[in-house]
């Protein structure tokens, strides 16, 4: 079995938002993730080439975990939660990956 990671990349619209927005997915929204989908870990990432999109990645030991995720209760839970705090003006998109190789620098 592949490992496989979810991909959830959201676009902010306003640059104001971005500090509050940090904070918000640091304390909740990623640690409520990782306990709703059962991922192995989670980590985000803020965009260098545009900073007003964040990436969040959730990683799983099978590709079939990550796709159960897209039409899952905790996905629709975590999409709610986020809708409650943001509204719908900031736009996601998910997409699940497969890791197809991994390399680690020699030691």
């Amino acid at each position: 079995m592949a490992t496989a990671v979810l991909i959830v990349r959201a676009r902010l619209t306003n640059m104001a938002d971005r500090q509050q927005f940090d904070s918000w997915y640091s304390t909740e929204h990623l640690p409520n993730g990782v306990r709703l989908y059962h991922a192995q870990r989670a980590w985000r990432c803020w965009s260098r080439t545009n900073p007003l999109v964040h990436i969040a990645l959730y990683e799983f030991a099978s590709v079939e975990e990550a796709d159960a995720i897209l039409d899952s209760s905790a996905l629709a839970t975590q999409m709610a939660d986020f809708d409650r705090v943001w509204g719908t003006g900031i736009t996601r998109t998910r997409e699940v990956v497969e890791v197809a190789e991994e390399l680690y620098s020699p030691a």
